[in-house]
């Protein structure tokens, strides 16, 4: 009985390392599957690494990390969804996402504070809340700048924290100033994608946003009236990324007008 009793407790010790085993195979697999969603925008793709992060999160509940690429996946599953044909189950869908992203994420932020990109992407979720709305914006602007700060705080020299910056710069921007300082910011983002692109990355480090970055300063550039350098962007972004529609829209566009 003595010996049963012990080899039971052993078991029982060795169950939160096998769960940690077992969210950490999942995390991977849903790493695999959002790059090779992320290269085609295939937004099953996308749902099904969600999936596998949420799998992760169950077996592992106290792993920031896990919480981060749940959040980043339903982000831009929320993104397929919203430039995908528009009818109501695309948009009932990308608001379950997004709502999903922020609760992912907000628990990512609350198991590791320093979690620079969680805080970037919270900011930038809730700036898509508010789309305009001056009761929205009461209740969430708050947030935004919240949580821009902190990212900015913890990853000034992360290129997603900069590009995310950049990015919402942009959507708020509504005068050659303001499209100016966006441009600014997404080019500094763009210098800290170059420096990453040139180091090995760790299995579960995120590669995400250098192409979509290159996307941005190509239509804050076209805003700007500079059509050259916009062309110059949308051929760069295309040429890292074949899929990225907004790319090709905005070339064709930049290429017409010049």
């Amino acid at each position: 009985m003595l010996r049963i009793s012990a080899i039971f407790v052993f078991m029982l010790a060795a169950l939160p390392v096998l769960a940690d085993d077992v969210a950490d195979q999942f995390t991977r697999t849903g790493v695999a599957e959002f790059n090779a969603a992320y290269r085609t925008w295939d937004g099953a793709r996308f749902a099904a690494a969600a999936e596998l992060f949420r799998s992760a999160t169950t077996n592992a509940t106290a792993n920031a990390t896990n919480f981060y690429w749940l959040g980043v996946a339903q982000f831009h599953r929320m993104l397929q969804l919203q430039n995908a044909p528009a009818h109501r189950t695309n948009e009932a869908a990308a608001k379950a996402a997004l709502d999903a992203a922020v609760g992912a994420l907000t628990l990512a932020v609350k198991l590791d504070e320093r979690h620079a990109e969680s805080h970037a992407l919270l900011g930038t979720l809730y700036g898509m809340k508010i789309s305009g709305s001056l009761l929205r914006g009461v209740r969430f602007g708050p947030r935004v700048a919240k949580h821009q700060e902190l990212a900015l705080k913890h990853g000034a020299l992360n290129p997603r924290v900069q590009y995310l910056l950049g990015m919402c710069q942009f959507h708020t921007a509504n005068k050659p100033a303001e499209w100016q300082a966006a441009l600014q910011t997404l080019l500094k983002a763009e210098k800290l994608f170059e420096t990453e692109a040139n180091k090995t990355a760790a299995p579960l480090a995120p590669r995400w946003g250098y192409d979509s970055c290159l996307t941005f300063l190509g239509r804050t550039y076209e805003l700007l009236g500079q059509r050259q350098e916009a062309v110059a962007y949308f051929r760069k972004a295309l040429a890292m990324h074949p899929a990225d529609h907004l790319a090709k829209e905005g070339l064709k566009r930049a290429s017409e007008n010049k």
